[in-house]
C-alpha cells in the first residue's frame, strides 16, 4: 500500500491495452473503478480483473456502481436485473424491506465476487424528499432517518457476507439536492437543525463502514460556498460531527457540479481532507493530470486506507436457490426489475 497513488481510476474498454498496463503500473492507484463500457460478459470481465491486478502487482480492490435499477453496470443475460431500491423497499413493505435489500446485497455480492469485484459503491444513506432530484431519488431507500439506516445496515451486512467491501455515500447527505450533481453544483438552503435530524442522523449509525464517498453538494447553512468534496470545513463536518472514521473517497471528479480544472480538482480535494481521489471515464489524459495532483497515500490516509483492505474476507457459504427462494417470498414473487 505504501508507494500508492491516493486515486481510483478507470480504464478505457473491455480489455486492457499494453499502453494502459503500463500507464497504471507507472501510476499504482489505489485502486480501480468499472462501468458498463469495461463489461461483456463473465470471461472477459473475470479476464478484466485480473489485468487491472496484474498490472499493478497487487491485490487492488476494484470497485463498481452496482445499485440495482438505473445504476446497475452488470446485466442480463449475465447477471440479474434488479428493480430500483425504493420500489422494491416499498415492495417488501416496512416489516420485511430490510431483510429484502440484505437478501439482494448477498446476490449481488455474490455475483461480484465471481469476476473479480470486491467493492461496491452502496449503501446509499441519503435520506429522500418530495423534491429530491429523479436522477437519485428512486436509489433512495426511504425518506425516513430510521427507514434508510435499517436498510443501509442491511445492505452493508449483506455486501459484506459476500465478501464485498461497502461504500457509504453521499456524505455528508445528498438527499436534499433538486439538481443533478453530474451537471451542475446541488445548493440545500434547509436549516442546520434540519440537516441534524433528518440528513446526517442516517448515516451515524452507519459510519463504522470502511469507505464512504462524498456529495458534491453545498450546504447554505453551514456558510462555505465550497462543495463538500472540496471544502475542509464539510470534510470536518463529516469526520467530526457525523463520526465517519473510515477511509473517504470523493464522487467523481469529472461531474459537471465541481468548479475549476480537473488537476486543481484534485489537488484541492486532497487538501480537503479526501484520501482518495475517484476518477471515472479513463481518457488517459485527464489520468495523467489527476495522478500528478493527487499526490501519494502517507499518513492518516494511508492507515484508513489500510484498515479498509484489512476488512476484506472471504465470502460466507451461500445456498443461492434459498436466498432467492426467501426474497421471492419477501416480495410476492417479483423480484428482479
Amino acid at each position: 500500500m505504501a508507494g500508492c497513488s491516493a486515486t481510483i481510476l478507470g480504464c478505457e474498454g473491455p480489455r486492457l491495452s499494453p499502453d494502459e498496463a503500463r500507464f497504471f503500473s507507472a501510476a499504482q492507484p489505489w485502486g480501480f473503478i468499472l462501468f458498463a463500457r469495461n463489461i461483456e460478459d463473465p470471461v472477459q470481465l473475470l479476464a478484466l480483473t485480473s489485468d487491472l491486478r496484474a498490472a499493478v502487482g497487487r491485490n487492488a480492490p476494484i470497485l463498481i456502481d452496482q445499485e440495482g435499477g438505473r445504476v446497475q453496470r452488470m446485466r442480463p443475460p449475465h447477471w440479474r436485473q434488479w428493480r430500483p431500491a425504493l420500489d422494491q423497499m416499498a415492495q417488501a413493505g416496512p416489516l420485511r424491506a430490510a431483510r429484502a435489500m440484505n437478501l439482494r446485497a448477498r446476490l449481488i455480492a455474490h455475483e461480484l465476487r465471481s469476476v473479480g469485484i470486491d467493492v461496491n459503491c452502496m449503501p446509499l444513506a441519503d435520506v429522500a424528499r418530495d423534491t429530491t432530484h429523479p436522477i437519485l431519488k428512486n436509489r433512495l431507500y426511504g425518506t425516513e432517518p430510521e427507514t434508510v439506516i435499517s436498510a443501509g445496515r442491511a445492505v452493508a451486512e449483506g455486501l459484506l457476507a459476500g465478501g464485498v467491501l461497502p461504500v457509504l455515500k453521499h456524505l455528508p447527505g445528498y438527499g436534499l439536492g433538486d439538481v443533478d450533481s453530474h451537471l451542475t453544483l446541488p445548493r440545500v438552503s434547509a436549516p442546520l437543525d434540519e440537516l441534524k435530524r433528518v440528513d446526517f442522523a442516517a448515516f451515524r449509525p452507519l459510519v463504522h463502514l470502511p469507505l464512504g464517498m462524498t456529495a458534491h453538494i453545498v450546504y447554505d447553512a453551514l456558510g462555505d460556498d465550497l462543495p463538500a468534496t472540496l471544502s475542509p470545513d464539510m470534510i470536518g463536518l463529516i469526520r467530526d460531527d457525523i463520526g465517519f472514521q473510515g477511509a473517504l473517497m470523493t464522487d467523481d471528479l469529472s461531474m459537471g457540479a465541481l468548479p475549476g480544472p480537473l488537476g486543481d480538482r484534485a489537488e484541492r480535494a486532497r487538501a480537503a481532507g479526501c484520501d482518495l481521489v475517484l476518477h471515472c471515464n479513463g481518457g488517459r489524459a485527464d489520468m495523467d493530470l489527476v495522478v500528478a495532483r493527487s499526490g501519494m497515500l502517507d499518513g492518516a490516509a494511508l492507515i484508513r486506507t489500510q484498515a479498509a483492505l484489512a476488512a476484506r474476507r472471504h465470502p460466507d457459504p451461500l445456498d443461492i436457490e434459498a436466498a432467492e427462494a426467501d426474497l421471492a417470498d419477501l416480495l410476492d414473487g417479483e423480484v428482479y426489475g
